[in-house]
């Protein structure tokens, strides 16, 4: 079992309460946006784990698990921050295989993982199946992107200090301030951020510090 400080508890067992109010009925989806390193994919998790010790059925995905092959991925170059907000993720095979068949109320599978970023191939399909009931969490960056919006009901937005975030993503991805590659993902995020995807968001959450995340209203930020 997850051990959580106080604080982030809180705040999971409130959003997970507020997201059962408002969509514990059906088949419901749940975006976990932000930054590179913002703390997305952890705080899904968390928030998957929160919902199901609340009795509700959660199935987990990710974007990055919907990539293009690498040919693709890298035709601008390797450091095109363009090629990154335009060219990185498969959203035909995302909507095709994942979010249209699990809005259908348990009549079909769908399948939660679909490329190999590592062997570079496509995942051989796991088809699950679930109650009429249940929810998915879905996290990754560029997911409030506009062609994207209309398949959340709700989005929560994950950021930090872009201090903290630059630390993490040396880190953890050994890519140093002001390479090259930083570039790729920083420009790529200036492209997405001028499609104000903060707005879009149903929930603002600041996780600089993960062990004291807070939630953040739209006036203070």
């Amino acid at each position: 079992m997850t051990r959580w400080t106080p604080a982030r508890r809180a705040l999971l067992e409130g959003l997970a309460d507020e997201l059962l109010h408002n969509y514990g009925r059906g088949r419901t989806i749940v975006a976990v946006d932000g930054p590179t390193r913002s703390g997305k994919s952890t705080l899904a998790d968390d928030l998957a784990e929160a919902l199901r010790k609340k009795g509700h059925d959660v199935f987990r995905a990710s974007i990055d698990d919907f990539l293009k092959p690498r040919a693709l991925r890298y035709a601008r170059g390797r450091d095109s921050a363009k090629g990154h907000y335009e060219d990185a993720y498969d959203y035909s095979v995302f909507r095709r295989v994942l979010v249209e068949p699990f809005g259908m109320n348990g009549s079909t599978g769908f399948v939660t993982r679909a490329w190999d970023e590592d062997r570079d191939r496509q995942i051989e399909p796991k088809w699950l199946s679930g109650p009429v009931d249940a929810m998915l969490v879905v996290d990754g960056v560029y997911l409030n992107r506009p062609e994207l919006r209309g398949l959340w009901n709700a989005s929560i937005w994950v950021d930090a200090d872009p201090a903290v975030r630059a630390k993490r993503v040396l880190e953890r991805d050994g890519i140093a301030p002001g390479s090259a590659r930083a570039e790729r993902y920083e420009g790529a995020q200036k492209l997405y951020e001028r499609t104000k995807p903060r707005e879009a968001a149903t929930v603002l959450i600041d996780n600089t510090k993960p062990d004291k995340p807070r939630r953040v209203f739209a006036d203070s930020c």
